[in-house]
Parts: structure tokens; sequence; C-alpha cells
């Protein structure tokens, strides 16, 4: 599978609880940090959730 690098760029402040949950699942959970993580559907689904919170590219 290919690697994705997924960064966070907006705050979680006032988002719903399964948001702040997805964040914390991706590794994430302050705003400029970035993993790199297999691009599984698993992943890709969780991406979409918080897609207006994240920068996803190509790594």
């Amino acid at each position: 599978m290919a690697k994705v690098k997924v960064t966070q760029v907006r705050s979680t402040i006032s988002r719903p609880k399964d948001q702040k949950a997805t964040i914390v699942a991706l590794g994430l959970g302050k705003i400029n940090k970035s993993v790199e993580v297999e691009n599984t559907p698993q992943i890709a689904g969780m991406i979409r959730k918080v897609s207006h919170l994240v920068k996803v590219e190509e790594a």
C-alpha cells in the first residue's frame, strides 16, 4: 500500500467527540503535527471524516 502524510491544520476545539477521537486515532492532536500512515480503506475513511481538519499528501 502507498503511504500518505497526514498533517493536522485546524484545531479540534468545538468539534464533536467522534472527530476528536478520530484525530487521536490517526496519531495527531496538535496543529502542524504530521504522521505517515499506510493508505488502507480504514485510514482513508478516517481521513474523510476529518478532511476539514487535516491536509493529506502522498509520501
